[in-house]
């Protein structure tokens, strides 16, 4: 069985963009205005081989009828205009979520916000920085750690989530939880988001135990192994497309519903070649039909790159690969350093969409 796979590339933006589209020479990436391509990348897969062509987007209708059933269903959702299902939130435009970790252990700032004034210091600085999203997470997840049990987990974050919709109604509350009571307890709190790093394969029957509650958006988050075990020679037949395959059986699944965001994972379960090759190639992932999320903040990846250039926030080679990412039409950024990211992407989408 031969299955094709459509990315969108060739990107314009700005006036040019807008340009573009009204000749009908380009389209525009999930309904944006803003940005436009005018060829796509076509990736065909079998059991025994995987190739790949670019062609311009006029060209479409000389490929044979299958390939081109597929490739027409994939653009529809490519330029289709993303619904914006959170509130205050518009996929149109770039969106912040900050990071907050309640965790003694996490890989870069584990123990730094525990005591709840500073948890709530740091909440109001992201959230004054340009955060609208903010992801709370109680058990680290960074490579080698273990699993801790439900009721530390919760006494870690259970003062934030309890008191995060009181002060912050308009700000979109994100829980970073494996498992599912704790997914129930953030949802009577008013959390917004499930994101769940194992893609709701750590637990069962966790979509089942939170299906009823249909306006809670989930993260399908791609990671393979454990937190213990993922990065203990991690293979792939081709990562980019295995990865593919797995957002679109989670989404194929009834019991996930349609308030949905894709995040491929980056360093869960990766190496440096996987990483690189999800970020290039991450417009692929629009032909699904929904926002996509990317954490690179302060990852391995950025070392490995710099080198003897690394620094303890790696804000740099983070803000780079927001940059990228940001032109490549990523609508989510999953950041610590909120501020600086939001300058970056700030001058960035000037020059961007001033041409």
């Amino acid at each position: 069985m031969i299955k094709y796979y459509t990315r969108a590339c060739n990107f314009y933006y700005g006036k040019q963009a807008n340009s573009l589209i009204k000749k009908k020479v380009a389209l525009p990436l999930c309904g944006n205005q803003n940005i436009a391509f005018d060829k796509i990348e076509i990736f065909k897969r079998s059991k025994k081989f995987t190739q790949s062509k670019l062609i311009n987007i006029t060209k479409i209708n000389k490929l044979k009828k299958k390939e081109r059933s597929q490739v027409t269903k994939d653009l529809k959702k490519i330029v289709t205009k993303r619904k914006n299902f959170l509130k205050n939130v518009n996929f149109s435009e770039p969106t912040i979520m900050g990071i907050l970790n309640l965790t003694p252990d996490s890989f870069s700032d584990g123990g730094k916000f525990n005591k709840k004034n500073k948890a709530l210091k740091q909440i109001s600085k992201m959230i004054n920085s340009g955060a609208k999203i903010i992801d709370v997470g109680g058990e680290s997840t960074r490579p080698g750690s273990k699993s801790i049990d439900i009721i530390t987990e919760w006494k870690r974050v259970q003062e934030v989530i309890k008191s995060f919709k009181k002060k912050n109604k308009k700000i979109c509350l994100s829980l970073d939880t494996r498992k599912s009571d704790l997914m129930m307890k953030g949802i009577r709190y008013g959390v917004d988001i499930i994101n769940d790093v194992s893609g709701f394969n750590y637990e069962k029957d966790s979509l089942n135990k939170i299906k009823q509650h249909k306006k809670v958006t989930k993260v399908i988050h791609h990671m393979k192994g454990t937190p213990n075990t993922m990065q203990i020679n991690p293979k792939y037949n081709n990562v980019l497309l295995d990865i593919y395959d797995f957002f679109q059986k989670k989404i194929n699944s009834k019991i996930i519903g349609k308030k949905i965001i894709l995040d491929p994972g980056i360093g869960f379960g990766k190496t440096l070649k996987h990483n690189l090759s999800l970020i290039s190639n991450i417009s692929l992932f629009h032909s699904l039909g929904f926002p996509i999320m990317i954490g690179t903040s302060r990852k391995r990846f950025i070392n490995q790159i710099s080198g003897k250039n690394d620094s303890k926030d790696r804000t740099g080679g983070t803000i780079a690969s927001v940059l990228y990412l940001l032109s490549q039409g990523v609508q989510i950024f999953r950041v610590h350093n909120v501020n600086e990211v939001k300058q970056g992407i700030l001058v960035f989408g000037k020059i961007l969409n001033n041409r």
